[in-house]
């Protein structure tokens, strides 16, 4: 099924935030491979550039809090960072996982559920080739249709559409304003903090065409609510208990 298609469907989505982040260390396979077995219909993660121009899958631009290594990131080459360990700070039953690359997750993971690719970068100069990079991959492992690429920054969002305009993008946002940004950006959805949720945001989504896909939703009965105001997906950092939830209210 395509991502277009499930979000059509009647099924409110479970993403796991950086696959099952409450479990597992964020960004890592094992992570998503623990959402998966969790029952998530797909996955959230981030990625940027390394110093070789390769898109890696990491939240943060520094290497400090999710590895052994220290600094930025794209002052590493890929294979120096596959040599950290991006484990061992959440258990040491993680120890040795390592920083993948997009196209590891994707050739793993891309033909078993959907995923949320959010795109970023710390500096205008880094964007043209981020994109270029990031579409390359998806298209090189044909899930242009199995993906969302998201971002909070639309100027990213309008250089990936440039290049595949066949996969859905979402504008993700936190601020009140948001709505301004967004009548700029060529979007499908949004994806917004889930304090900005009411039954208005809804209906300027609905006028507007777009899926609406929340961020992060760990709370059972606020899931239910959401789900029940027609909101598509539900990025969680929990997808087996968000499931669980859902199945009971």
């Amino acid at each position: 099924m395509s991502m277009r298609e499930a979000l059509q469907s009647s099924q409110t989505l479970i993403f796991g935030h950086r696959g099952a982040m409450a479990d597992a260390p964020m960004n890592t396979m094992a992570a998503f491979e623990l959402a998966l077995r969790q029952g998530a219909d797909g996955v959230e993660l981030d990625t940027h550039l390394s110093r070789d121009g390769q898109p890696i899958v990491l939240h943060d631009f520094t290497l400090d809090a999710t590895t052994d290594g220290q600094g930025q990131a794209a002052d590493y080459t890929l294979a120096q960072l596959k040599k950290l360990d991006a484990g061992s700070w959440f258990g040491a039953d993680f120890a040795g996982q390592r920083i993948p690359s997009l196209d590891d997750v994707l050739a793993a993971f891309g033909g078993k559920f959907l995923i949320n690719i959010e795109i970023k970068s710390r500096m205008e100069a880094e964007q043209a080739p981020l994109v270029q990079a990031v579409s390359s991959c998806i298209r090189r492992h044909k899930l242009a249709e199995r993906v969302i690429v998201s971002s909070f920054d639309a100027q990213l969002l309008h250089g990936f559409r440039e290049l595949c305009p066949e996969a859905l993008i979402g504008y993700l946002h936190y601020k009140g304003d948001a709505q301004r940004q967004l009548a700029g950006a060529m979007v499908e959805a949004w994806h917004p903090w889930i304090d900005l949720i009411d039954a208005e945001y809804m209906e300027r989504a609905r006028a507007n065409g777009c899926f609406v896909n929340a961020w992060t939703v760990n709370d059972e009965r606020r899931a239910c609510q959401l789900r029940d105001m027609g909101v598509h997906g539900l990025i969680t950092d929990a997808p087996g208990r968000l499931r669980d939830a859902l199945s009971r209210c």
